[in-house]
């Protein structure tokens, strides 16, 4: 019996024989686990434990479970692969977004197309653009006569204006107006004056050659308009409106 061993026997009898008996454990070590299935050239690398002398199968098997939940590195194996926690987005909410999104886009494309044909029905006819623009004879209309026509449902004023007319309307440039404009600006040549013919108070037809000042006149309210068809006297808040037009010819004028 050599040294060592008498040293031990020695020991033994003066401590505790637990500090000599042990249980021993598996040394943690690393091996590749090829798939049991039929699968692409694949590899896992799992972290197993080697039995050791003194532990049964049983025993490491009891390991297995309590440190991966499955008694096999196999089975371990298939069921990370279809595990459905292991998912990409194990909730489904990507698939709900996205077809919540998609739906969002289709009602967007269908309200869309919903008002653009309202719109489109609020557009107007064919015969009612063919009315939008008119042309005007005025060869006929004398100095200091006037003429009304229909424009686009509306009574439209057209008066060959004298020179004293003229002179006056021009001389009252200058003067204190509720709106103020100039004659210049209300008109494209001076002998003709061109107003849509209602009265910016309450949408009354004035008179033409009545009131104080030689224009227009409202009997509804009491509204004077001079002969560029500004505003001078009454309720009227506004002069006449000037409606879009151009000459065509020194007889003929364009409305609209």
């Amino acid at each position: 019996m050599s040294v060592l061993n008498k040293f031990t026997r020695s020991l033994s009898r003066f401590a505790p024989q637990s500090l000599f008996t042990h249980t021993i454990r598996p040394i943690a070590t690393t091996r590749l686990i090829k798939p049991s299935f039929p699968c692409r050239s694949y590899t896992q690398s799992q972290h197993v434990q080697t039995p050791l002398e003194g532990q049964t199968h049983d025993d490491l098997s009891t390991d297995k479970e309590w440190q991966y939940g499955y008694s096999s590195e196999d089975l371990l194996f298939e069921k990370s692969r279809t595990d459905p926690s292991n998912a990409a987005d194990p909730t489904g909410r990507s698939f709900a977004y996205l077809t919540t999104m998609g739906a969002a886009v289709c009602w967007a494309g269908f309200g869309r197309a919903a008002v653009n044909k309202f719109i489109a029905t609020l557009s107007a006819s064919a015969d009612v653009m063919a009315i939008a623009s008119i042309e005007v004879d005025i060869s006929a209309i004398e100095e200091g006569r006037a003429t009304t026509v229909k424009w686009r449902g509306k009574p439209v004023f057209i008066r060959h204006r004298t020179k004293q007319e003229i002179e006056a309307a021009r001389r009252d440039d200058t003067v204190h107006l509720r709106d103020q404009q100039t004659d210049a600006e209300r008109v494209q040549n001076e002998k003709w004056v061109i107003l849509v013919g209602v009265c910016t108070h309450l949408g009354c037809v004035p008179i033409n050659g009545a009131g104080d000042f030689g224009g227009w006149f409202c009997p509804c309210h009491g509204s004077h308009y001079d002969t560029s068809g500004r505003i001078r006297k009454g309720p009227a808040p506004l002069n006449l409106e000037v409606p879009q037009y151009k000459f065509l010819t020194d007889t003929s004028v364009l409305l609209g």
